[in-house]
């Protein structure tokens, strides 16, 4: 009989064979020479003991790893490796690069450029996978499209973003309604779940916005996420950012779930739009 470790190892084997498409993955001589071990630890804890866990599909894993990757901007090799890994998944190319278009506005428009060059770079390799249709046009207005977006995101959130904004910068509040949500939100190439477990993700990995990641934690709740879902988003991040981002974010999502429980238990009412400090920090 095969002992624990050899069990997550194999287990880990099993899923990073069908993330990568190959039986044999490149991790495992790509270490050979000078850390072993890590190539192990990356199978084993990585693949073994994180992504095969079940609270979280492979596809939506998969989708917040190349969110993570691209908004951190540092990791070519392994944001390529796991575009890979969502092609072979089932994700479609036009929903990888609604993925990456995504990521402009919480890494900025530089993070999306780059990761969007290695997309092109997997696609060219892949010739089976279909082209990504231009999205239609838009229709109707944008700040009216994105206020539409930002409530079924948010709930009750346009006035409370606009009120927050409007002493000091209005138009940054007009921004954040017609271009964060009137064009990226609104597009149609992936659903509004998948663009917040993409967002949670991001937001996870980057470290420096709690006052957002506690808004789209409340944001992925909202569009039919579990309170699994997300603890399973931040578990997973600790592999792509490091232990203490995902314990910070843990410390939000805490933060978040008992606020929700507290309002549905009728202590008091908490609307998601409006977290005191955490809201008026900023928010988008």
């Amino acid at each position: 009989m095969i002992n624990s470790e050899n069990e997550r190892f194999e287990r880990g084997l099993a899923l990073l064979r069908q993330v990568s498409g190959t039986q044999h993955p490149a991790v495992l001589d790509s270490l050979a020479d000078i850390a072993p071990d890590l190539a192990r630890y990356t199978v084993e804890f990585g693949y073994g003991d994180i992504l095969s866990r079940p609270g979280l599909a492979l596809p939506l894993r998969q989708l917040a790893t190349v969110a993570a990757l691209a908004a951190l901007g540092n990791a070519a090799p392994q944001l390529r490796f796991h575009i890979d890994g969502a092609l072979n998944v089932g994700w479609t190319r036009e929903q990888i690069v609604e993925t990456l278009i995504h990521v402009c506005v919480y890494a900025g428009f530089p993070a999306s450029l780059n990761a969007l060059a290695v997309a092109r770079e997997a696609f060219e390799a892949r010739p089976d996978a279909p082209a990504v249709p231009p999205a239609p046009p838009a229709e109707g207005d944008r700040y009216a499209r994105g206020e539409a977006t930002l409530a079924a995101v948010d709930g009750h959130a346009g006035e409370q973003v606009i009120a927050a904004l409007r002493d000091i910068a209005p138009d940054l509040g007009r921004y954040i309604i017609e271009f964060s949500f009137g064009d990226i939100y609104s597009r149609p190439g992936l659903d509004l779940k998948s663009r917040e477990i993409a967002t949670v993700a991001m937001c996870t990995a980057l470290g420096t916005v709690r006052p957002q990641l506690k808004v789209h934690i409340h944001g992925l709740l909202n569009v039919g996420g579990t309170e699994t879902e997300v603890v399973e988003v931040i578990t997973q991040m600790a592999g792509y950012a490091g232990f203490p981002a995902a314990l910070n974010a843990i410390g939000a999502a805490r933060e978040v779930f008992a606020d929700r429980r507290a309002a549905r238990e009728g202590d008091h009412p908490v609307d998601p739009a409006d977290q005191g400090a955490d809201h008026r920090a900023g928010r988008e």
